[in-house]
């Protein structure tokens, strides 16, 4: 069967190709533009990738599956109508793909990527569907000859309704998302119940506010009492959380924070459900590299470190700056610059006062423009807000030989970081500038 993808370059629908094409399915795509990710598919999964969007792509296609920044307007959409082509949206297509398999599914407001890569380690024999990169096996998807898979599920849309998950983990909850929702708070809570419900082993944070009063089967981890001993350390410049959990012992995972050692702690009691023993476990999680774009060290120089995070909430930055002083800090770093690419216009406006809470204790912020992601502009006084960090309001950043230059409307160069603890905070395209891609 050859299955089509409309916006093949996003994180999450690239996933699906790839697996798809594991399991035998020919695959082809388009997007808007090319990117490491399309010539990946290209390269490596011998997918067509058709670049811009085009008619002509769809044809021969069995199945066409679609991003949700797919409008029916798309070119390749209206013709695989024409042609009578199955249409399904990525929701959709999770329940063909997902529905023989034995998914552990992994949801949550944050730290569901880290959490799932963390996983995929401790099970290094199944399938992996990530949001993410995973530093272990370079990609966002694992292939393997089983029908078992580690899933990150989503809530934007309601899509993990349709994981088909034996085993879930939520790692909190928290509103999100909410314009799909209809700012239902009722509605959005429920469908996190409805996912928990689907599984047959639930593995729950028991300390998240809404999740402490779950009245559902499952296990709970209870972070202040469960979590001893957490200590973060340098290997080899890098970082690393060491902590004990419950009676299983000691762990040792990469990355710094609490939040690591929570994320951690929740794979290990799900690998346990699944009959892992701890041993094996600690073995296993030692091979967890990290995931691209979340606290991810692109420059490593002695008195510079430039590090690229896809934080985008206020409650992600908020954790990520706290660990982030804390290897300022053992590193001997001067001083900790952030720069900050807001997310959408409406979760910027929502959550405006998180936003100006969740920098404090940086010694310099640079706001760039708004990334629309395709909204329609709001007007929004960020150089006001955040007026008590004296913030640097620039149109973009790149980096060149080794340095992170600051830049205006016009390209001129208004600052240059040599020094310090440098990071750049969205989920838009400032991962390419701070890579010096863009």
């Amino acid at each position: 069967m050859r299955i089509h993808f409309i916006g093949i370059g996003g994180i999450g629908l690239s996933a699906l190709a790839k697996f798809l094409a594991g399991k035998g399915h020919t695959i082809s795509g388009s997007d808007m533009r090319q990117s490491e990710i399309t010539d990946d598919l290209a390269l490596n999964y011998g997918a067509k990738v058709t670049i811009p969007h085009h008619p002509d792509a769809v044809e021969g296609a069995d199945r066409v599956i679609y991003s949700a920044a797919v409008r029916p307007t798309n070119v390749e959409y209206q013709r695989a109508r024409e042609l009578g082509i199955e249409l399904l949206s990525r929701k959709e297509a999770l329940r063909f793909i997902l529905g023989d398999q034995e998914v552990y599914a992994v949801g949550g407001a944050h730290g569901k990527s880290t959490t799932s890569a963390m996983l995929a380690a401790l099970l290094p024999e199944t399938n992996a569907l990530i949001g993410a990169i995973s530093k272990e096996f370079g990609s966002n998807v694992r292939s393997a000859p089983n029908n078992t898979v580690v899933f990150e599920a989503d809530e934007s849309d309601e899509s993990f309704l349709n994981s088909n998950p034996k085993l879930a983990i939520v790692t909190n909850v928290e509103p999100e998302h909410m314009e799909y929702y209809d700012y239902d708070e009722e509605r959005f809570y429920a469908a996190y119940r409805k996912f928990l419900e689907l599984a047959r082993i639930r593995v729950v944070n028991a300390e998240d506010p809404w999740l402490s009063e779950l009245d559902l089967e499952a296990v709970r981890l209870y972070p202040s009492r469960d979590l001893r001993k957490i200590e973060f350390v340098l290997v080899d410049d890098e970082p690393h959380t060491r902590f004990e959990l419950k009676d299983l012992g000691p762990f040792e995972v990469f990355g710094f924070g609490e939040h690591i050692a929570l994320d951690a702690a929740l794979a290990i009691l799900a690998a346990t459900e699944l009959g892992r023993e701890a041993d094996e476990l600690r073995e296993n999680l030692r091979s967890y590299r990290g995931i691209k774009k979340r606290f991810d060290i692109i420059q490593n120089d002695e008195r510079c470190v430039v590090i690229d995070d896809y934080g985008h909430h206020p409650t992600e930055i908020r954790a990520t700056i706290g660990a982030l002083k804390q290897f300022q800090r053992m590193r001997g770093l001067p001083k900790l610059k952030v720069i900050w690419q807001p997310h959408k216009y409406t979760r910027t406006l929502d959550n405006l006062r998180g936003f100006v809470e969740c920098f404090e204790g940086v010694d310099e912020l640079v706001i760039l423009p708004i990334w629309s992601a395709g909204e329609i502009e709001i007007p929004i006084d960020l150089k006001g807000a955040f007026s008590r960090y004296e913030p640097i309001m620039a149109e973009r950043v790149t980096r060149e030989g080794g340095v992170v230059k600051i830049l205006d409307a016009r390209g001129e160069t208004i600052r240059e970081f040599r020094e310090g603890l440098i990071t750049a905070f969205g989920a838009g395209d400032i991962t390419y500038q701070i890579r010096g891609t863009a």
